[in-house]
C-alpha cells in the first residue's frame, strides 16, 4: 500500500483515484471544486486544502488537469505542488500538455530534490474502469521502475518511452489519430446514409469491418446517440490537435489530415457544440451534407 496524492478529480482523474483506492492505497485528493470529490471522500479518500499541502503529505503525487495553463496553476506559486516537494518525492503528471512546458516543470521539480515523469494515458472512461488503459511514461528510467507497479493499477499496459516529454509527444500522436479516424468514419456513414442505407446498419457494418479500430468500436455508435456527458469534448480534443500542429511545424512534419480535422472542430465550436464529445464532428459534416441527426 502506498501513500498517494491526486490533484485534479475530473471524469478521468476521479476514476483513477477510485481504482487506486480499490487496490488498497491511501489517497489524498485535491480539486478546484470540492463537490466533485464528495463521492470519493465517502469511499475513503482524504482531502487536502491545497496542492502544496497534498504534496507535502504524500510520497507520490499524481495530477491530471486539462491543459498547460491549468497545470501551471497547480504546480507553481506558494500553494502549488512544487512548494510542497522535498527530496525523494515523485511527481507523476498524467495531463496532456505541451511537452516543452512539462520539461520545464520537471526541471523545477528536480531543483527541489524530487523527480517527475509525464505519464499520459490512452483510452476512455470505460477502458479505465476495466483497468485496460495504456500508459506512456517519459522521464528517468530509475523513477519509472519505482512507480510502474502503481501505474499498473491504473492501466494494463505501461510503457517506458524515453526522456521527459516524449510520452506526451506519443500521446498527442495518438489523439490526433482519434479525431482523424472519427472524421473519416463520419464520411463513410454519411455516404452510406445518403445512398439509402439506414444509419444504424451503416454503423454496425463499418464498426465490425476491417476499419474497426478499438476507438471506432466504442465511439462509432455516438453518431447514433451522443452521450449526455462528453467522454472527451471538442475543447479538449482541439487542444491536443493544436499541440500536434505546433509540433508538426517545429519538426517539419506535414500534417494535412490533422489540419483538416482541426477545422471541423473549429466549426463545431462555431455551432455551439464545444462541450459535446468530439464525435460531434459527425454532426458538423452531416449539416454540411444536408443530413440531420
Amino acid at each position: 500500500m502506498a501513500n498517494l496524492g491526486f490533484v485534479g478529480l475530473g471524469v478521468m482523474g476521479s476514476q483513477m483515484v477510485n481504482r487506486l483506492l480499490s487496490k488498497g492505497h491511501s489517497v489524498i485528493g485535491y480539486n478546484r471544486t470540492r463537490a466533485k470529490a464528495d463521492w470519493l471522500i465517502k469511499k475513503g479518500m482524504k482531502w487536502a486544502d491545497s496542492p502544496e499541502a497534498l504534496a507535502a503529505s504524500v510520497d507520490v503525487i499524481f495530477s491530471m488537469v486539462t491543459n498547460s495553463t491549468a497545470l501551471q496553476a497547480i504546480v507553481e506559486g506558494p500553494d502549488g505542488i512544487i512548494a510542497g516537494l522535498t527530496p525523494g518525492k515523485i511527481y507523476v503528471d498524467i495531463s496532456t500538455v505541451s511537452p516543452e512546458y512539462s520539461r520545464s516543470v520537471a526541471e523545477k521539480v528536480r531543483a527541489k530534490g524530487a523527480d517527475m515523469v509525464d505519464a499520459p494515458v490512452s483510452g476512455s472512461v470505460i477502458t479505465l474502469q476495466e483497468g485496460k488503459l495504456s500508459v506512456m511514461v517519459g522521464g528517468r528510467k530509475s523513477t519509472f521502475d519505482k512507480i510502474k507497479p502503481l501505474l499498473e493499477h491504473i492501466g494494463s499496459k505501461v510503457t517506458y518511452v524515453g526522456d521527459n516529454g516524449l510520452a506526451l509527444v506519443l500521446k498527442i500522436a495518438c489523439n490526433l489519430s482519434l479525431a482523424v479516424q472519427m472524421l473519416a468514419f463520419s464520411e463513410g456513414v454519411l455516404l452510406a446514409e445518403k445512398s439509402g442505407i439506414p444509419r444504424e446498419i451503416a454503423v454496425d457494418v463499418l464498426a465490425n469491418s476491417a476499419i474497426a479500430s478499438p476507438m471506432i468500436k466504442y465511439r462509432g455508435p455516438f453518431v447514433l446517440n451522443l452521450p449526455e456527458e462528453a467522454w472527451f469534448n471538442v475543447n479538449m480534443m482541439q487542444k491536443d490537435m493544436l499541440l500536434a500542429l505546433e509540433l508538426g511545424r517545429k519538426l517539419d512534419v506535414a500534417m494535412p489530415s490533422t489540419a483538416v480535422t482541426n477545422e471541423f472542430l473549429t466549426a463545431a465550436r462555431g455551432m455551439g457544440l464545444v462541450e459535446k464529445d468530439f464525435a460531434v464532428v459527425f454532426d458538423v459534416l452531416a449539416h454540411m451534407s444536408g443530413v440531420h441527426r
